[in-house]
């Protein structure tokens, strides 16, 4: 309690001093925005696709095809009378967490930076052990931006092009075994 009043509270000698103590507490549990009151809705759609890795005792390194974890998550949802908040959210809040921490260069430069990128592998990692029965110890993950075409536009029979392809560099996870 005392944290949180010291984060939510006009700024002082304390929240000054102890800021990066109480921010490390506060963000990953109680976030603060305003978009129940002024949403901004999504301009684009993102499809995150992962991969895996695992090097052989010959020292080879054996890739997995990419999965899409997206499909994986709207088919959820899609399929659901009362859909959980956290398959809706879960993936696409870490995406937009990693990149507030990491800009466009993919190179964690503060704590929070980490555990956003920790984070965001771990829930690849996780999902990919759930629904693949291999052995893996790297993930690599892939964002397709796709445009959402407004309302009454003419679509035609073009699918989007993407605004932006980004491929992540390979993370080491916590070895993944059948």
């Amino acid at each position: 309690m005392v944290l949180v009043f010291l984060h939510v509270a006009p700024t002082n000698t304390l929240s000054k001093r102890y800021s990066p103590q109480i921010n490390a507490w506060v963000f990953p549990f109680f976030e603060q925005n305003w978009r129940l009151f002024a949403p901004d809705p999504e301009s684009v759609n993102r499809q995150i696709l992962v991969r895996t890795a695992h090097t052989e005792r010959d020292g080879s390194v054996q890739a997995s095809p990419w999965f899409d974890l997206t499909a994986v998550d709207s088919s959820a949802v899609e399929h659901q009378v009362f859909p959980s908040h956290t398959t809706q959210n879960l993936l696409r809040r870490a995406w937009a967490g990693y990149v507030d921490s990491h800009g466009g260069d993919d190179k964690a430069h503060t704590e929070r930076a980490l555990m956003m990128q920790k984070y965001l592998s771990n829930i690849a990692a996780d999902r990919v052990a759930a629904r693949r029965g291999s052995t893996f110890d790297f993930v690599q993950l892939r964002v397709v931006t796709l445009p959402i075409a407004a309302p009454g536009a003419a679509a035609g029979d073009r699918p989007p092009r993407p605004v932006e392809n980004r491929l992540l560099p390979w993370w080491k996870v916590t070895r993944h075994a059948k």
